[in-house]
């Protein structure tokens, strides 16, 4: 059977399923929409969590970037797992203790005031809105390639499926769904992985591949191999690191801190029955999450040499001869071939092949209009790839079946699909619980709250999709702004909130507004208005939520003690958080 076929196929039976499950599932109560009934397994917590966290920019972005940057891509493989580890052990068991339903719901009562909850609540609608700008690009990516229609359509559709289960089932059914998401995503991930490990090394572990000799019978090391290729072709070589240590630490810190101040992370572990089981959640979590990013860097590698020697490595390839999938993916807009020397073949080297990316054209219905580069050492280059094509395109850049090449397009899906419901819900509950229900409109009953949600959920889907039909950027990129965000704007509140019997509402409130602030304008302006400006102490837009957390503490700190202390009864309430007994049912109240 043809690719097309066997997409249809795998990608209907699984789109099925997950409009089974939430059909099943559908929440009946306000407690099953925000937190599915407070009644989950830990495992399938866990389970859920880590698809709700592997989202397209785990699924298609990180083997692109490490298949790029190389040495360099390690902070976000620190960074995403590390951040589990301060989950786990300093806020996952408190805020489930605290037991209520979102993060302003914590930030609003820790606090004891409206102000900070308000304040939260565009703080999660802020993070969640840059993060799912990302899930609904890569949704457009999976079905303009593998499914052969626009990525306008592509985005429509997947708004369709995420509608039938976040505002049908909210947790409840989003949960169970994701727990079938991750066994989809994990087996499409490491089939085509394994698959291609057996190729280049022999080896059917491709964590072990990655450091294996290559089966060619030459006894040179896959990644002495991937260091010589690189040099051929005028590239660094591939394990060695180009950024500076300041920079390599800050966005590792951002990444790690960030992910435990994620909304639609920490809200999984609201969803367990006892304290204990937020815990043993994250450490599932960690254990699931980690099968993909052991793998990550293997599948990054063997990309890259595929990719090379695809092409013709050093000499070139002849366009006219070279292997379907780079015409498939040109058409879609994620490759783009520019004959600068006139010679016929693809010149593959470092440097830019064209100035920005392929523009698509409405008339040929193609895309067009590539512009060379104005710098003269990007001459060589003829090649455009997009980083975020390496995972799905590598099964065809291996001549795998076709039915592998289909699985990818199913997993990438569920992965996109699977975070973008958990972060709608997030802005569907700061809506309807945090913004209505306690702020604005405190009289109305559990099942208008219900209504107000799913209206919510329904109007945040329509704006992810303008996202994904207007992306801002790379996947992976547009996502790590996401975490320098909550790394700025969540994790201090929270923290200090569990740990600080003397954190106020006006030093929470002061170091929130502080940290997101200078975060946001400092990412806005390094990205969007002067590009060409020296960072501040050399770090990037990526890590410079870490200073933006540091300010945060600081202001926050500075501003409690220079005001009055909070009401004995938060005192004492912040005591009985961190003594470890008794579970606490998840509250509305």
């Amino acid at each position: 059977m043809s690719v097309i076929l066997w997409t249809y196929i795998i990608v209907g039976l699984t789109f099925a399923l997950y409009i089974g499950i939430a059909i099943w599932s559908r929440a009946g109560s306000t407690k099953e929409f925000y937190v599915a009934g407070g009644g989950v397994h830990p495992v399938a917590n866990g389970m859920a969590t880590a698809a709700d966290w592997m989202s397209a920019a785990s699924f298609i972005s990180l083997a692109g970037i490490i298949s790029f940057i190389g040495d360099d891509a390690s902070v976000y493989l620190m960074g995403w797992t590390g951040g589990y580890v301060l989950l786990a052990l300093l806020l996952a068991p408190y805020l489930r203790k605290f037991g209520k339903f979102t993060v302003p719901d914590f930030v609003g009562e820790r606090y004891y005031s409206k102000t900070a909850r308000l304040v939260a609540v565009v703080c999660a609608l802020f993070v969640s809105f840059t993060y799912v700008a990302g899930q609904m690009r890569g949704v457009g990516i999976v079905f303009s390639r593998f499914l052969q229609v626009d990525i306008n359509t592509g985005v429509v559709i997947g708004m369709i499926i995420v509608f039938f289960y976040a505002v049908l089932g909210g947790m409840k059914g989003i949960t169970y769904t994701q727990v079938a998401q991750y066994c989809v995503l994990i087996f499409a991930y490491m089939v085509p992985a394994i698959f291609i490990s057996i190729q280049l090394t022999g080896n059917p572990i491709p964590q072990l591949g990655l450091g294996a000799e290559m089966a060619d019978g030459s006894g040179v090391y896959l990644l002495d191999k991937l260091d010589g290729l690189s040099k051929e072709l005028g590239m660094t070589e591939y394990t060695v690191g180009k950024k500076s240590m300041i920079d390599m630490f800050f966005i590792t810190v951002a990444l790690m801190v960030g992910t435990a101040g994620l909304p639609h992370v920490i809200v999984r572990f609201f969803t367990v029955p006892k304290v204990k089981d937020a815990r043993s959640s994250a450490g599932a979590a960690l254990i699931f999450i980690a099968i993909l990013y052991t793998t990550a860097p293997s599948l990054g590698a063997f990309g890259k040499i595929n990719l090379i020697n695809a092409v013709g490595g050093k000499e070139g390839i002849e366009y006219a001869k070279a292997p379907q999938w780079v015409k498939s993916w040109e058409t879609a807009g994620l490759i783009a071939w520019m004959d600068k020397n006139d010679d016929g073949k693809i010149q593959y080297a470092a440097g830019k092949a064209i100035a920005g990316k392929p523009k698509f054209t409405e008339e040929t219905g193609k895309y067009g209009e590539r512009k060379l580069s104005n710098d003269p050492t990007d001459a060589a280059n003829e090649l455009y790839v997009d980083r975020d094509i390496m995972v799905l395109a590598n099964p065809e850049i291996a001549e795998l079946p076709n039915w592998v090449i289909a699985l990818i397009a199913a997993g990438g899906l569920a992965a996109a699909l699977s975070t973008a419901a958990g972060l709608l819900l997030v802005i569907s509950s700061a809506v309807s619980h945090d913004l209505l229900k306690k702020a604005l409109m405190p009289d109305i009953s559990e099942k208008t709250e219900l209504v107000y949600a799913r209206v919510a959920a329904a109007a945040a889907i329509t704006m992810a999709g303008y996202f994904g039909i207007n992306p801002p950027g790379f996947v992976a990129s547009v996502v790590a702004f996401a975490f320098g965000l909550a790394a700025a704007s969540f994790f201090p509140v929270i923290l200090l909130g569990i740990f600080s019997t003397r954190m106020n509402m006006q030093g929470a409130i002061a170091g929130m507004v502080s940290g997101l602030v200078f975060t946001s304008v400092y990412i806005i302006y390094y990205k969007f208005i002067n590009k060409e400006a020296e960072f501040l102490f050399g770090i990037s837009p990526e890590g410079i939520g870490t200073l933006g957390m540091l300010i945060n503490f600081g202001v926050a700190y500075v501003v409690s003690m220079a005001t009055p202390p909070p009401p004995k009864e938060v005192q004492e309430l912040v005591r009985n958080i961190r003594i470890p007994r008794g579970a606490g049912e998840a509250s509305a109240h």
